[in-house]
């Protein structure tokens, strides 16, 4: 017989488990129920992947995921798992086909759409084969009151009425505490054991900056930062996402737009164009990402902020899935920013609307919230982190000059102030209830002007536009990304006049000799 290892390089061809995974699947292959909160690119697939191949009998995959089912069986398949999908976008014979090698005994996997476990010829399609498993894929999608509820999840309760002696593993990479319990409930996971892995991406440099003009805000991060990388650009509307992305191509960069209003076979082949070809941008509403597995993103932007913590956070986990250096921008909206810290007096009535305020004030309160963005969104997933030393708070150091006088006013600080009613002209607070002040308020009103970065002077910005210019030329010589060749902190810290020891370290010799040069250029002028 099989052990999980072995499975794990015959099949998978990876020499080691990560993290919780060989617990997981050990758990699963025994027979246990597991409810499993792993972020994504933390192989949560392996999770229910494994244990299907050790059990007798198909794992069954329930998976929102219809777009993406035949990419999903096509890499499964190429790798020796018999895998097949039942989907409402085949056509009858395709179903036959596939539900006659289920009970023949011929798949290891078979996916589901959730409404296909509402009709009554599929529960006896399963009743007369062999399950080894259910998986419950996105399990986040059965909370009512989060930001991909699906009816049909509700329904899944059911599968361990209808069969007891089949194990279940629900999995999602995103659930505050409120979510975990709720999925816990609703799926009658109370009783299995809970994995919970930390949410914690190291990789991913948060930033969040307020708005100004997002599409030139984009832009330069586009040509500073990502020259020829991919990346994903959500916009909150429809006509945002054309625009944008049209913009995009105006300027010479590769962009499609991605949302519910474009034809089916658009949005399909969009995604498979962002999916297989490199340096492309995908522009999107909420309706693109879900189950996206491209590794090489190395950019996510939001030119709006997103409705949840947990929509935000399964957003910029779409980055850097392959393990190297990701950037996250996100941009605000003052006027958003007190709208969602104070709703509505008539939301206290609704219990669904009051849950929904409280969702998204939590994303108005990571955008001011102060100290290091990576660990107050942690601590929004109940986990207690530490300073990562990579986002925008740690560093220090912002890399556009047009930040440098949020920078110097104190931008959290900045950032409360423009939520009107909330502070005065004065910048202190006013008679509020203890419920009203703004998490931190006092700790920020603290910071003192030794603490905050000191605005660029003339001079210094024009230096960091010829350093930028500089990297950007050397970057295109070579057809890498300018990031690679030296950060943007790096640049900045140049520019300031400080150590260029300090500053250059990590950037190859001869690349250090350019900005060198141009640094003592410009003190000669």
């Amino acid at each position: 017989m099989s052990t999980a290892q072995e499975v794990l390089g015959r099949v998978f061809g990876y020499d080691s488990f990560r993290g919780e995974q060989r617990e997981i699947i050990e758990h699963v292959a025994g027979g246990g129920d597991a409810l499993v909160l792993m972020p994504t690119g933390g192989g949560k697939s392996l999770c229910y992947q494994v244990p299907a191949l050790l059990r007798e009998g198909t794992g069954v995959v329930v998976s929102p995921l219809i777009a993406l089912m035949q990419d999903q069986v096509d890499a499964l398949t190429a790798i020796g798992v018999r895998a097949g999908f039942l989907n409402s976008a085949q056509d009858p014979g395709q179903r036959r086909q596939v539900e006659d090698e289920f009970l023949a005994g011929q798949l290891d996997l078979l996916y589901l759409a959730p409404e296909r476990l509402r009709t009554e010829s599929t529960l006896r399609l399963l009743d007369r084969g062999t399950i080894a498993l259910f998986a419950i894929d996105e399990a986040h999608c059965v909370a009512q009151w989060g930001h991909d509820f699906r009816p049909d999840y509700l329904a899944l309760s059911a599968l361990h009425e209808r069969w007891p002696a089949v194990p279940r593993i629900a999995l999602t990479a995103t659930a505050t505490a409120a979510t975990h319990a709720e999925i816990a409930s609703r799926l009658r996971l109370e009783d299995a054991r809970h994995f919970v892995a930390s949410f914690d991406r190291p990789n991913i440099r948060y930033r969040i900056e307020p708005k100004n003009e997002p599409r030139q805000q984009l832009l330069q991060l586009l040509r500073t930062e990502h020259a020829g990388d991919a990346g994903i650009v959500y916009c909150l509307s429809r006509a945002s996402v054309d625009a944008t992305a049209e913009f995009l191509v105006r300027n010479g960069i590769g962009a499609l737009p991605y949302h519910a209003g474009l034809d089916a076979g658009t949005r399909a082949a969009n995604q498979a164009r962002f999916l297989r070809e490199d340096g492309l941008i995908i522009v999107a509403t909420i309706a693109f990402g879900m189950g996206i597995d491209k590794p090489d993103v190395r950019f996510v932007f939001h030119a709006d902020m997103p409705s949840s913590i947990e929509a935000y956070y399964q957003e910029i986990g779409r980055a850097g899935r392959d393990g190297l250096p990701a950037n996250t921008l996100l941009l605000f909206d003052q006027r958003e920013l007190a709208r969602r810290w104070r709703p509505p007096a008539a939301l206290a009535s609704d219990p669904v609307a009051l849950a929904e305020s409280s969702r998204r004030r939590a994303m108005a309160r990571l955008c001011v919230a102060p100290g290091c963005r990576s660990k107050a969104l942690l601590a929004e997933f109940g986990e207690t982190g530490v300073a990562c030393g990579n986002c925008d708070h740690c560093r220090g150091a912002f890399a556009a000059p047009r930040r440098a006088k949020a920078v110097a006013m104190g931008l959290r600080a900045a950032a409360l102030s423009w939520m009107t009613g909330l502070w005065d002209d004065a910048g202190g607070l006013e008679d509020l209830g203890p419920e009203e002040t703004p998490p931190a308020a006092v700790e920020e009103l603290s910071l003192s002007p030794e603490t905050r970065v000191p605005a660029l002077t003339v001079t210094q910005e024009r230096l960091l536009r010829e350093l930028f210019a500089s990297r950007l030329a050397l970057a295109r010589a070579r057809g890498t990304a300018p990031r690679r060749i030296a950060s943007d902190d790096a640049l900045t810290v140049l520019a300031r006049g400080f150590s260029s020891d300090a500053a250059l370290k990590g950037v190859e010799p001869r690349d250090a000799q350019v900005f060198l040069a141009l640094l003592a250029r410009s003190r000669q002028n």
